[in-house]
């Protein structure tokens, strides 16, 4: 008799520590669903009472339940958490872990590298069209900078942010392009990338989106054009070339003119001249040499 009144003993206490152990359990669901009710009011009591529901077998479930609450978020991404469709207080959770219960609560991890794309899309089109302000048809590429400054906006503000940041990065390009002149274009690349940066960030700030850096990569003309232009700049170079002779012709024969009356003033400054150059042309050995003779000599065999 004496080991069965110890087995009923023992199942007594068992059953008490049970007993304890629900008692305490309830007061802190009870005191848990007092606590979710004022923290998140947004919920309502159903609301408390779902999560209640799930904190209670999430506890009846350890150890097993734990590897579904506890996640991982990298060190570049972030954590928003949805509880019941609404998103916590406190914004996105990481980098590290953190806790989520296994009914009540989803989440979504949000990259927050610096992300690079194409204007256009290279794949679906290698360049895109522009009418400029003296309607010229320009085909331009660039390429845009971005990445996720808030990823709770980026999340609850738009469906996509990058396909958005995408679509309005083209926009924005014919816009701004739309106001230039192919002058402007060619030669203002960095003053019309800093104008679709500052358009871009400001369109994106309600996304969540900070845009870091435009660059223009390439500007292609018609071959028409360019052929025209070519044509343009070679006339233009040979006008100045023509110019540009035309007044040393005029230079040349202001010294020549100073040089005569130089020489005009003593005839023996003539006879120096002939001399020097006669040393000219026997320097560069020459086999025929020609020799000016003055007209008074030739006047006397004249007259003869």
């Amino acid at each position: 008799m004496h080991p069965q009144n110890e087995d009923l003993t023992m199942k007594e206490s068992r059953r008490r520590e049970r007993q304890t152990a629900f008692i305490c359990v309830l007061f802190l669901c009870l005191s848990s669903l007092l606590a979710l009710e004022n923290q998140e009011s947004d919920i309502g009591f159903c609301g408390c009472a779902l999560v209640l529901l799930s904190i209670i077998l999430m506890v009846m479930t350890l150890p097993i339940s734990i590897w579904m609450c506890i996640k991982i978020v990298k060190e570049y991404e972030r954590a928003i958490i949805f509880r019941l469709g609404r998103i916590l207080r406190g914004g996105a959770k990481g980098p590290g872990l953190f806790f989520i219960l296994p009914c009540t609560d989803s989440f979504i991890n949000v990259d927050m590298r610096t992300i690079t794309f194409d204007i256009p899309p290279f794949l679906v089109h290698p360049t895109i069209n522009v009418l400029t302000k003296d309607s010229v048809t320009v085909s331009v590429d660039g390429v845009v900078y971005y990445r996720v400054q808030n990823a709770t906006l980026a999340v609850a503000n738009i469906t996509n942010a990058d396909a958005a940041t995408r679509l309005l990065a083209q926009t924005t390009l014919r816009n701004v392009l739309g106001t230039k002149n192919l002058a402007e274009i060619l030669s203002d690349r960095e003053e019309i990338a800093h104008s679709m940066q500052s358009s871009l960030d400001d369109a994106t700030d309600d996304w969540g989106i900070k845009v870091e850096r435009v660059e223009i990569k390439d500007v292609k003309l018609p071959l028409q054009l360019q052929r025209a232009m070519a044509a343009e700049a070679e006339a233009s170079r040979e006008a100045r070339a023509k110019v540009i002779a035309a007044e040393g012709e005029m230079n040349a024969s202001r010294a020549l003119k100073e040089a005569s009356l130089v020489i005009a003033e003593s005839p023996s400054a003539l006879q120096l001249r002939y001399l020097q150059t006669l040393n000219t042309i026997a320097a560069e050995k020459n086999s025929t040499i020609i020799f000016p003779l003055p007209l008074e000599m030739m006047q006397g065999f004249i007259k003869q």
